[in-house]
């Protein structure tokens, strides 16, 4: 049976509560797979697992209990290998690279950063900062509204100012928290986000970190800026040296983008 995988710590990590389950139905109890002074914490792959609201609970729950005992590398939902052995396999060849990112993320948590324009706050502020913008739209009103190509022309025109915004607004995003994190990472381009960011925080400075955010919101009131966290580090595992050939870590169970939509609003969920 194909194995799964959670999370990878150090073999010296406190023993998981007796009894643990992780995904599937029945919940597959979780055990550990010690090698190279490093230990993966797995359990048997169920058949045909899907990012369902019940898996994608017992995956967080076996990571939450796994971080709170010291550094873990986070695996992202439907992480599964070939077997046991590949899983030690693996350690083995990667025990340098994973012992080096347990030390970088110890004492660590992500913090996901979603921004979004407030279209009337926005659309406001291309008019204060566009003098050319202000100008066509009084000459259309003057003009009764103006005609179709004077009000294509004064479309294409505040479209290309909002783009021109959300540029300036991601980069000034990113600024302003960089200072108060440890690392960032772009994540992918999402529909509606003018900016997906996470950001590696030290336990210790999260309240900094949010103080940061809610600066950022009282200095850009036209931005609706989203925190999704703590979070496990996924953004800053970072992929080691090439997998071996017979290795099939990865995600079987949907899409990246689905896993990671259903996870955030689980997070936000347990948060509530």
């Amino acid at each position: 049976m194909s194995t799964y995988v959670y999370g990878i710590t150090a073999d010296s990590h406190p023993s998981l509560p007796e009894g643990m389950d992780g995904v599937g139905e029945p919940a597959c109890p979780v055990r550990v797979i010690k090698e190279s002074g490093l230990a993966a914490v797995v359990s048997d792959a169920p058949e045909g697992l899907r990012p369902k609201r019940k898996d994608l609970l017992a995956h967080q729950n076996v990571l939450a209990e796994v971080g709170a005992g010291g550094p873990v590398l986070p695996m992202r939902f439907g992480s599964i290998a070939t077997d046991d052995a590949t899983v030690a396999g693996v350690l083995a060849e990667r025990a340098d690279h994973y012992k080096e990112r347990l030390d970088a993320l110890d004492g660590k948590v992500e913090y996901n950063v979603k921004a979004s324009h407030e279209e009337e706050a926005v659309l406001h502020r291309v008019m204060s900062e566009n003098p050319e913008v202000r100008a066509l739209t009084e000459a259309n009103r003057q003009a009764g509204g103006g005609d179709y190509q004077q009000k294509l022309r004064l479309g294409e025109m505040v479209v290309a100012a909002v783009k021109s915004r959300e540029a300036e607004d991601a980069a000034e995003l990113q600024h302003a928290l960089e200072p108060v994190a440890d690392a960032v990472s772009a994540g992918p381009e999402s529909s509606g986000w003018l900016a997906n960011l996470s950001f590696l925080v030290a336990r210790d400075s999260a309240e900094m970190f949010l103080t940061a955010v809610e600066q950022v919101r009282k200095s850009h009131p036209h931005l609706d800026v989203r925190v999704n966290g703590p979070l496990p580090p996924y953004s800053f595992v970072e992929p080691g040296p090439s997998e071996p050939a017979d290795t099939t870590i990865g995600s079987d169970a949907g899409t990246d983008a689905e896993a990671e939509r259903i996870q955030e609003r689980m997070q936000e969920r347990i948060q509530e």
